[in-house]
């Protein structure tokens, strides 16, 4: 999507509410895209929409922009009225990328970007209850639907919220955040965004100049568990690798380290820098990779970038090209730990 930022911009104070919606790493998510005539392309984190309209704006081309978030829907309905049947917005969430697709009877694409994370007009609107930053009800739902942090946050025995806060947020301190989240649910529960960071604080400590707001880890942890957003993400990438024609361009720009990790990996495995399978394995058995690596590191913000949109300080933009092979098997490998879901809110999760 083209207005995407995560947490740690937010927590330095750089992100204010006025802050336009700017796209992140757009001038190399359109070179790596190279926008054609005739050719499709799926934008599937669309939220603002920056940069469905940059690839509209770049070629008399077509994309198919996906996003779970309903408040999305303003924006699309400003670039239909625009582009017509050049743009076509789907709500649902990028996961489902392949099903959702073939039911619009396409079945190849020449392009898929994801900018993955939250973003920032969810950040910078108080009621949805990602921000740490402005005080509001205590949320985090991107669709709007299932369970809520507030539910999670009440109701999640100590050691599961430890295993949330370690697995998704990489916090050292989780399981002290944890326990101090149960005695405080215990008093009273805990509803805003404001309660949640005081009790966090309490552990922590204060902010202390321009490093990371204590609460951005546990904040992050809750948002990712609640949305399940690494297993949309694992679920997106194997929909690109099977929906991308040949010559088509997989861009995935993430804003932290797990989000990397899977991508790094997942494209690592089908471009062969992975390595080899096994040394005693024939030439002939090496698998015929279904990318070929476009970049051999990852992209960042330039400094000048970042002074004008802060939020692209942490930013990762990865890029590979589809070759003519089959996708390859998707399997578990590819996930962190996955913490268990709270009892009475199983969801299908990726496989």
């Amino acid at each position: 999507m083209g207005a995407r930022g995560n947490a740690h911009g937010q927590a330095r104070g750089e992100a204010p509410i006025s802050q336009p919606h700017v796209p992140v790493l757009l001038a190399e998510v359109l070179d790596a895209m190279s926008p054609r005539d005739n050719a499709v392309y799926v934008d599937g984190t669309f939220g603002a929409g920056g940069y469905s309209r940059a690839l509209l704006e770049a070629a008399q081309c077509r994309v198919i922009a996906f996003d779970r978030d309903p408040t999305a829907q303003a924006a699309a309905n400003t670039l239909t009225a625009e582009f017509g049947d050049r743009f076509s917005f789907i709500a649902g969430c990028f996961g489902d990328m392949r099903a959702l697709l073939a039911a619009a009877n396409v079945a190849q694409v020449d392009g898929v970007v994801f900018d993955l994370g939250v973003s920032s007009m969810q950040l910078d609107e108080a009621e949805r209850g990602f921000s740490f930053m402005r005080d509001g009800p205590l949320d985090m739902r991107m669709g709007n639907d299932g369970m809520s942090a507030t539910e999670l946050v009440n109701q999640a025995a100590p050691d599961l919220l430890a295993d949330i806060l370690h697995i998704y947020g990489e916090e050292r301190r989780a399981r002290a955040i944890a326990k101090a989240l149960v005695r405080a649910r215990d008093i009273a529960p805990i509803t805003r965004t404001g309660e949640l960071v005081d009790v966090i604080v309490s552990v922590l400590g204060q902010p202390r100049g321009k490093g990371a707001h204590p609460a951005t880890r546990t904040f992050q942890a809750l948002r990712i568990y609640l949305n399940d957003e690494l297993g949309e993400l694992v679920k997106g990438l194997a929909a690109a690798e099977e929906m991308l024609a040949p010559g088509g361009c997989l861009v995935v720009v993430t804003f932290h380290s797990l989000e990397d990790r899977i991508a790094k990996k997942f494209l690592a495995r089908r471009n062969g820098r992975e390595g080899r399978p096994s040394r005693h394995l024939p030439e002939a058995a090496m698998p015929d990779y279904s990318f070929a690596a476009a970049a051999k590191n990852s992209i960042k913000a330039k400094d000048d970038e970042i002074k004008v949109n802060p939020r692209a300080r942490s930013a990762r933009l990865r890029t590979a090209i589809r070759t003519e092979a089959k996708a390859f098997p998707l399997d578990d490998a590819l996930l962190p730990p996955r913490a268990p879901r709270l009892a009475g809110h199983e969801r299908e999760v990726a496989p």
